[in-house]
């Protein structure tokens, strides 16, 4: 089955080839996650994740390794919305945890 028949088959869209593409094809399984819970939990949007997970990082009492992981997804994640914002596409249509 082709590329474009398995995304199809997913709920996905095809992948524009350029950018996008080669972005997509760079993300790590962190960053794949992160698009798909976007989509399933927060709206298809970041900021409400972010919000979440920066108050995650404020409340008390935490695990230390936690508080790395939510820092590092919050950087993650500003890196895929600002290509989002630069591409002005949604990732969670291309992408899935496979």
């Amino acid at each position: 089955m082709a590329d474009q028949d398995v995304q199809k088959a997913k709920g996905l869209k095809a992948v524009p080839d350029g950018p996008v593409k080669a972005f997509i094809e760079g993300l790590g399984m962190e960053e794949r996650m992160l698009i798909v819970l976007k989509a399933q939990l927060y709206g298809g949007r970041w900021e409400p994740m972010l919000e979440d997970l920066r108050g995650r990082l404020e409340g008390k009492p935490y695990i230390f390794k936690l508080i790395n992981r939510i820092k590092d997804d919050i950087q993650r994640i500003e890196v895929l919305r600002q290509f989002e914002a630069q591409h002005q596409v949604d990732l969670s249509e291309y992408v899935d945890l496979q």
